[in-house]
């Protein structure tokens, strides 16, 4: 699986931005995809994360401002992120993640995109 981010860049505070993820290869085994940040010093955090029959979850930063969404024929993951604050700048990054399911054990195998810088001036 391999996933393609667009959409980062600088907007001031109060601003909206829409993030885009296409996923390629083996799509037909992705289950949940989602949205992680990150800032230098720091680990990488859940945004928002969606299921394959579009159940999602959100970090509690960032409920009523963010909305994950999902076209599973186009494998595409998109994260629209409206009245952004400086805190929300990071890098974004894309996750998939696979689950295969053998007689002996569930696996599942994180997929990342490379990443797009979201800046947000005060």
């Amino acid at each position: 699986v391999q996933l393609v981010e667009s959409g980062g860049g600088l907007v001031q505070a109060g601003g909206s931005l829409r993030l885009s993820c296409v996923a390629s290869g083996r799509t037909s085994d992705i289950d949940v995809m989602g949205w992680y940040r990150q800032t230098p010093g720091k680990s990488r955090e859940l945004v928002a994360g969606i299921s394959t029959s579009h159940i999602t979850n959100y970090a509690d930063s960032v409920k009523g401002r963010f909305t994950i969404s999902r076209d599973n024929a186009k494998n595409t993951v998109y994260l629209q992120m409206d009245m952004l604050k400086p805190e929300d700048t990071a890098v974004y990054y894309c996750n998939a993640r696979v689950r295969v399911i053998t007689i002996e054990r569930t696996s599942d195998f994180d997929y990342w995109g490379q990443g797009t810088q979201v800046t947000v001036s005060s």
